[in-house]
């Protein structure tokens, strides 16, 4: 009995690798609660996932966003924007399939070095107009908390610019004070936070704003 657990500790460490650029999500969440990467997708990726987005919006098949989760919510144009789409894992196409395998091999990345119990995802695709936003706000509801940590990747052009608007802006608590900070949409960034602790806001956009937006699960 006491070969084999020792056997299976050996083979557990054998197949674990350690992936610096998750390693580092796991630091920032742990020291500020919030991770920035710059190239979690490749540029091929994400031009291939910008390309899916507009091909549905040019389908029409696009909703107005409202607040509250799906069992309860509203459309409200005062708070939020967007139009969006919900992606389906179970029919996704090309570019989607290699989102949501990057995001199960972070997600079982988590699971198995910081146990976090992540069983749900849920991925929407979101399309700003030019002159929307989204006030400030919470990504988690009163009658549902099983969000774990939010996802936001950007699908903006190439050639997007801070004036275009439509950054993110996070309020964090350091040291007891409200300190914001601003997130810009670039292409290919990757935003990681806290769903339940971190308020936050889209400011108004300029330009076309475009993005892949979801949260982790817990139970």
């Amino acid at each position: 009995m006491k070969d084999t657990l020792v056997e299976s500790q050996i083979f557990e460490n054998i197949d674990f690798v350690e992936n610096p650029q998750y390693e580092k999500v796991i630091n920032d969440i742990i020291s500020q609660q919030y991770s920035i990467v710059e190239d979690f997708f490749s540029k091929e990726e994400v031009h291939a996932l910008r390309q899916s987005l507009l091909e549905k919006h040019e389908e029409d098949r696009f909703k107005k966003a409202a607040i509250g989760n799906r069992v309860n919510e509203v459309i409200v144009k005062s708070i939020r924007g967007d139009v969006i789409l919900w992606i389906d894992e179970t029919k996704a196409n090309a570019a989607e399939q290699l989102f949501f395998n990057k995001i199960n091999s972070l997600v079982n990345y988590l699971n198995k070095t910081c146990f976090l119990g992540i069983l749900h995802k849920e991925f929407h695709y979101a399309l700003y107009p030019k002159g929307t936003f989204y006030k400030r706000h919470l990504d988690t509801f009163q009658n549902d908390d099983r969000r774990k940590l939010s996802f936001v990747c950007y699908l903006n052009d190439e050639d997007w610019k801070p004036e275009n608007g439509g950054e993110l802006v996070l309020y964090l608590d350091e040291n007891g004070n409200e300190v914001p900070k601003s997130i810009y949409p670039f292409p290919g960034r990757v935003v990681i936070f806290e769903s339940q602790i971190i308020e936050h806001e889209v400011k108004p956009v300029e330009t076309e704003r475009l993005s892949i937006t979801g949260w982790l699960k817990t139970r």
